[in-house]
């Protein structure tokens, strides 16, 4: 079993940049492949980013590659999304998610869930 708390949502402007982070308590967290979703209002939660055991291999979603990277420090049991150039369509609640299936992109293939961390990108 894991716990996870994300923190550092907020409000920021389109262009902008953010940086969440999610504290992992429990059990082994290099044990876990670690991803980012997200969920706007009225939305399905989306995949976002994830990134391997160790943290050699990351995926994004194509609508934030190249402005999201996904990080993580095992010895911190610390994951983290960067966020840079920030726009208005990014709104919506950030979810962490530990899972034991890598490439996966599915809800289903994570078993752990923070409870969000909202993000909101005015025009």
């Amino acid at each position: 079993q894991v716990q996870l708390v994300e923190s550092g949502g907020g409000l920021v402007q389109a262009g902008g940049s953010l940086r969440l982070s999610c504290a992992a308590s429990g059990r082994a967290f290099s044990s876990y492949v670690m991803g980012w979703f997200r969920q706007a209002p009225g939305k399905e939660r989306e995949f976002v980013a994830e990134i391997s055991w160790s943290g050699g291999t990351t995926y994004y979603a194509d609508s934030v590659k190249g402005r999201f990277t996904i990080s993580r420090d095992n010895a911190k049991n610390t994951a983290y999304l960067q966020m840079s150039s920030l726009k208005p369509e990014d709104t919506a609640v950030y979810y962490c998610a530990a899972g034991a299936q890598f490439r996966s992109r599915s809800l289903r293939d994570y078993n752990y869930w923070g409870q969000g961390t909202q993000v909101t990108v005015s025009s």
